[in-house]
């Protein structure tokens, strides 16, 4: 018997995000004088949007 369902089309049944996730990286800077990295996921609706993040 063969498969009734192939990887081409459970790929076709997937649906595609309508956003975008980015890594969101910040330094700041400690009363000693050290510094530390925030990290967070973001979610964008579009990838130009990165330039508007602070």
């Amino acid at each position: 018997m063969s498969k009734s369902q192939s990887f081409a089309d459970k790929s076709k049944a997937k649906k595609k995000a309508d956003h975008i996730t980015v890594k969101l990286v910040k330094s700041v800077k400690s009363e000693k004088g050290t510094y530390k990295f925030n990290e967070k996921y973001v979610r964008l609706a579009d990838i130009s949007k990165v330039t508007e993040l602070k």
